[in-house]
């Protein structure tokens, strides 16, 4: 039987009867899920601190935990079907190889954009479809690419001379995609800086690969991870249907383009209209289009909580104010981080002040920018993690309305992308967090238990 849509990775938490009302017109209904989903979130983040007695706990029990909401991860998925009707969605496995949201989004149908054999193990192993799966790394292992032919993943992508040799000693029969470069300069992380043939380069890779008696299938893009600029996408998808035309004059009937990530959920209805334009205008029908969200799908689903272990008490004699350092026990080397490798702000929220519950109240309404004409009202804080490393630093500068102590709880949201799975064992602290799993939409409460 698969596991339930309601659990974790510890413990059973279907007792909290989470059913979800959600469902009909996504523009009318998309807020009342959001809502419902804060309700069975904080449900879930009270039942878990509410058992833990920092005084008297195991080691490991007043860890850091993530609360996941696959049906945020449903609701994203709808979004993408109705916006970006004409691409057919590879989740990006990187940005969160979480087992439950992989599996969802194998029952919802989608492809996955894979960069290693691991990923690709993974969701084979889950039952999917070789063909719903492009090996979409231009720089390949040898033993990967022959993991790869092995288990019959076709569609890859190059960007030079030395893939396309590799290719054809291991893997003559793979279905290629020319990766072009793009202009990526409005994006979080530039992977320009590292792939892509520019259009100079773009010819004389498509003769050696009609030479070597390859079959390129394809053009990819990727505008970089996080992108903010939709005209990135208009210009990327001009290229690439000269890098089509270019195929032809070679010889090649490239059928495919991918036109990669880095779509982002708060400018994603705008992405899709430029994006949605450019391909009418650029790429007949008769055109199979996918794409590589990673990001997009996962980001808002993901809440941590984090436990306070020690707090350090700053007085400025000059000032005559006061302020605290907090220590929580998940930093920049774990679950944070995206604050290094991913250029994210998170914003600390109080989950529980002494007896006081505090998710989603309005004590929680303010930013993390310290507001000096309220300064009266409120007391200053910086958040730090747990190592010894001067660089584990989470907020350099926080205001909160609760006068915060050691064995209270701060919670972080929008913490699904690129955080747990480049979390590190960095000075013995774990990299492994228990993950309690509800789910606000029926339709993917069902297709879980399926």
């Amino acid at each position: 039987m698969a596991p339930s849509a309601i659990a974790t990775t510890t413990e059973d938490y279907a007792q909290l009867s989470l059913t979800s009302h959600y469902g009909g017109d996504l523009h009318n209904n998309y807020g009342n899920g959001v809502e419902h989903a804060k309700e069975i979130i904080g449900q879930a983040f009270k039942q878990r601190v509410d058992g833990v007695d920092g005084d008297t706990c195991e080691v490991g029990e007043e860890d850091a935990f993530f609360v996941a909401d696959l049906g945020s991860v449903y609701r994203q998925h709808l979004r993408w079907k109705l916006n970006l009707p004409r691409i057919k969605p590879y989740y990006a496995v990187k940005c969160n190889p979480d087992a439950q949201v992989v599996r969802l989004l194998a029952a919802l149908g989608t492809g996955f954009d894979c960069a290693s054999k691991a990923e690709i193990e993974q969701v084979l192993k889950l039952g999917v479809e070789p063909h719903r799966i492009i090996y979409a790394q231009p720089c390949k292992t040898k033993s990967h690419v022959r993991y790869a032919s092995q288990h019959d993943v076709k569609q890859m992508t190059f960007d030079n001379a030395d893939e396309l040799y590799k290719t054809k000693q291991l893997y003559p029969d793979a279905e290629l995609f020319l990766r072009i470069l793009t202009d990526d300069s409005a994006s979080l992380c530039r992977l320009s800086l590292k792939f892509g043939a520019s259009l100079n380069d773009t010819g004389d890779l498509l003769q050696l690969a009609k030479d070597l008696g390859l079959n390129v299938v394809g053009v990819a893009f990727h505008v970089g991870s996080g992108a903010s600029d939709p005209e990135a996408f208009l210009k990327a998808v001009q290229d690439a249907r000269f890098v089509f035309d270019q195929a032809a004059e070679i010889g090649f009937n490239l059928h495919t383009l991918d036109v990669g990530g880095g779509f982002v959920s708060e400018s994603f209805e705008n992405m899709a209209a430029v994006l949605s334009s450019a391909l009418d205008a650029n790429f007949p029908s008769s055109v199979r289009i996918i794409g590589e969200p990673g990001r997009y799908y996962v980001s808002s689903a993901f809440n941590i909580a984090c436990h306070v272990i020690a707090r350090r008490s700053i007085v400025d004699p000059v000032l005559c104010t006061q302020s605290y350092m907090l220590y929580l026990n998940d930093g920049v080397y774990g679950n944070f981080s995206s604050i290094m490798f991913d250029h994210q702000h998170p914003v600390p929220r109080i989950l529980k002040s002494g007896d006081r519950f505090l998710y989603d109240s309005a004590e929680n309404q303010d930013g993390c920018e310290f507001d000096a004409a309220r300064a009266g009202g409120v007391t200053e804080y910086s958040v730090w993690g747990p190592t010894c490393d001067g660089i584990d630093c989470i907020a350099e500068k926080w205001t909160a309305s609760e006068a915060l102590e050691v064995g209270d709880w701060l919670y972080f949201e929008d913490m699904g992308a690129y955080t747990k799975c480049s979390a590190t064992r960095f000075n013995g602290f774990t990299d492994a967090h228990d993950v309690v799993y509800v789910c606000s939409e029926p339709g993917a409460k069902a297709l879980l238990a399926q």
